[in-house]
């Protein structure tokens, strides 16, 4: 089943190491849990216009919680990283 590549890509992570990835044409995404590598680099190709060489990924465990009434424990929700790794030349505009 194909996934809409919105569906796919939630966000563009710029984080201090999603910063320094740049310099080597890496780039951070938050992905859905369920998107694997080939539809990540499909949906990263068609939206922005560039050729993808890899992809990895990760999953982030929620963290642990507290606060709120009486000071009820709570996570945060896991979710899904993705590392892509551009073409020479190719770059996606941040900001």
């Amino acid at each position: 089943m194909k996934k809409e590549a919105h569906a796919v890509i939630q966000t563009l992570l710029v984080t201090e190491k999603g910063t320094r990835l740049q310099g080597q044409n890496q780039y951070l995404f938050r992905v859905a849990e369920d998107a694997n590598k080939i539809e990540i680099r499909r949906a990263v190709e068609k939206l922005f216009n560039v050729r993808v060489l890899s992809v990895n990924t990760m999953r982030v465990r929620g963290k642990a919680k507290r606060g709120g009434r009486r000071f009820q424990p709570g996570r945060t929700a896991s979710w899904k990283k993705a590392v892509v790794t551009l073409k020479a030349g190719d770059k996606i505009e941040v900001g």
